[in-house]
């Protein structure tokens, strides 16, 4: 075994020890490890600090009890979660997860991607990540708003402008956000820009629903425009139709490119002709309104395919675009891609590639965009939402999309400077270092604390 093998083993096995039974956070600080202790041992100012230790363990984790009352007055318990993870280079922004797989693993992964995420949005935010093992789907509006009321009781304590700033995330909409702010607002007694994602009424931003998806389909185009390609007559494959779904199936259409397959945990809709602006909109209809499973977009496009329970990467395409969950692109799921020539993958969700998927993708020389990089917009529009907020004034539409697509191109910029190798760029490694040197920088300037 090499020197440099030896020491991220080491590494590891410190984290690994500490941090047992979570597979989804061993499997995020896995991946910075590899690319970053490199990095580390060559910069002196970095080497002996324990700069990578200190980020992988939060600095504060809370986590509570949810009591409320359902529809039938039985009284049900979940448990509430805030990963406060990093605050070195501003407060801790992140969103909520309202999902029953919610645990302590995965609340750690997304707030320890988040910390490098927030830091190549050049914005100044801190990493963090909370939500509940709650399940809002079939529960009606009233026991949603009961639910979320009894969360925010709690996490009002741990929360505010310029300490921590929650957003939405799966399983919390515009509908979770109206209620959890409600509550803050009545307990706080104060109006403030404590949650992002917020309605255009009370404080939100223009594009900040589209954000996800438009910052993709961006950041997608700079890696296409960097080896001279395009969207335009590109067969594009999106798994997930949540938010960053749709968004990202708009852009690309808008772009010129026809998008095959949208998905949900139910299995994934083919339709061969693309899935336009009108089949979208419809899309959008079923899934933001009527809340319905995938499945009944047939009933309007009847000559579109469900395939029950699959994932749609076997459907040939030039670009792939995960935007649905952590690890649903497996190894064989690459092994489709490279054999149907593929050329590109943004991920849209978090971690949406296993590490073996992404060995795969970047042995064959495939442009692979990690999820920090690539779906660091959301999270960039959110902090352009704190800005509006702090300045009491609204944005135009044109402003904000401007702000979010230069930010992209700042972020695909900074994984050039930092991944470029001989004839490929390895946008992992380039979006790692890049989002370490802003916080370790931050932080060897603040002292041990």
């Amino acid at each position: 075994m090499n020197p440099m093998d030896k020491i991220i083993k080491q590494f590891l096995a410190e984290v690994n020890q500490r941090n047992q039974n979570e597979p989804e956070f061993m499997q995020a600080v896995t991946e910075v490890a590899e690319t970053v202790i490199p990095y580390i041992v060559k910069k002196e100012i970095y080497y002996g600090q324990n700069i990578l230790l200190r980020m992988v363990e939060p600095e504060r984790v809370i986590s509570f009890r949810v009591a409320w009352i359902n529809d039938k007055e039985e009284i049900e318990v979940n448990r509430g979660y805030r990963i406060e993870m990093n605050s070195a280079i501003g407060p801790y922004k992140g969103g909520l997860r309202f999902h029953p797989s919610v645990n302590l693993s995965i609340l750690k992964f997304l707030a320890f991607e988040q910390i490098f995420k927030n830091s190549l949005t050049t914005l100044p935010m801190g990493g963090g990540k909370g939500g509940s093992d709650f399940n809002p789907k079939g529960k009606t509006d009233t026991e949603v708003m009961r639910f979320c009321q009894s969360f925010m009781t709690e996490l009002f304590r741990h929360i505010g402008p310029n300490r921590d700033i929650p957003a939405g995330d799966i399983g919390v909409g515009s509908r979770e956000i109206g209620y959890l702010f409600g509550q803050y607002k009545r307990l706080k007694n104060e109006f403030t820009g404590v949650l992002t994602g917020k309605g255009i009424s009370w404080g939100g931003s223009l594009i900040r629903p589209e954000a996800t998806g438009y910052g993709v389909v961006y950041f997608t185009q700079k890696m296409l425009e960097h080896q001279g390609e395009g969207f335009k007559g590109k067969k594009v494959v999106i798994s997930g139709s949540g938010n960053v779904a749709q968004y990202a199936a708009e852009k690309v259409t808008q772009l010129g490119g026809t998008v095959l397959t949208l998905s949900d945990s139910s299995g994934y809709i083919y339709d061969k002709s693309g899935i336009d602006e009108e089949k979208l909109s419809h899309i959008m209809e079923l899934k933001n309104k009527r809340r319905a499973r995938i499945d009944v977009y047939l009933k309007k496009y009847p000559k579109a395919k469900f395939f029950k329970n699959r994932k749609p990467w076997e459907i040939p395409c030039d670009i792939a675009l995960p935007c649905a969950t952590q690890n649903e692109l497996g190894e064989k799921d690459a092994d489709l891609l490279v054999k149907n020539s593929c050329i590109c993958v943004g991920e849209g969700a978090n971690m949406p590639s296993s590490p073996k998927a992404i060995n795969r993708l970047t042995m064959n020389n495939i442009l692979y965009a990690p999820g920090k990089a690539s779906n660091a917009g959301g999270v960039a529009v959110s902090g352009l939402e704190m800005a509006q907020n702090s300045l009491r004034y609204n944005w135009t539409r044109e402003e904000v999309d401007d702000k979010l697509k230069s930010i992209m191109g700042d972020i695909h910029q900074s994984c050039l400077d930092y991944g470029k190798e001989k004839n490929y760029v390895n946008y992992v490694k380039g979006a790692n270092i890049a989002g370490f040197v802003k916080v370790a920088d931050a932080m060897l300037a603040q002292g041990v604390v």
